[in-house]
């Protein structure tokens, strides 16, 4: 395999790269908490989208409560895009752990 063939399939795997980090941003995960009480969405690149809350808990007396279940609903949406991200990635690279290629999607 000489350089010229290295150096096309390096570019190559840049411009699937640059697909895949495309297509992410149209998909989307969803994360609830407490009982659906709080439901995150955000897309493929971790950016929120969507807070939605039940308005039974929006009252002064339900804030930490509230605050609680935005944060366990938002940290789980994270979760949810990092894996995607991942499973993403994998289909790229054959499930291989290529140094600086797959840090871009974590």
């Amino acid at each position: 395999m000489d350089i010229n063939s290295i150096m096309q399939q390096a570019q190559q795997m840049q411009q699937k790269m640059a697909t895949i980090q495309e297509e992410l941003k149209s998909r989307t995960a969803t994360a609830a908490a407490g009982g659906g009480m709080v439901t995150v969405t955000a897309n493929g690149n971790s950016e929120i989208i969507s807070v939605e809350i039940e308005k039974e808990i929006i009252s002064a007396d339900e804030k930490e409560m509230l605050q609680d279940l935005i944060t366990a609903a938002t940290n789980e949406v994270l979760k949810k895009v990092k894996a995607m991200s991942k499973e993403e990635m994998a289909k790229l690279t054959g499930g291989m752990n290529i140094p600086g290629v797959s840090g871009l999607f974590s």
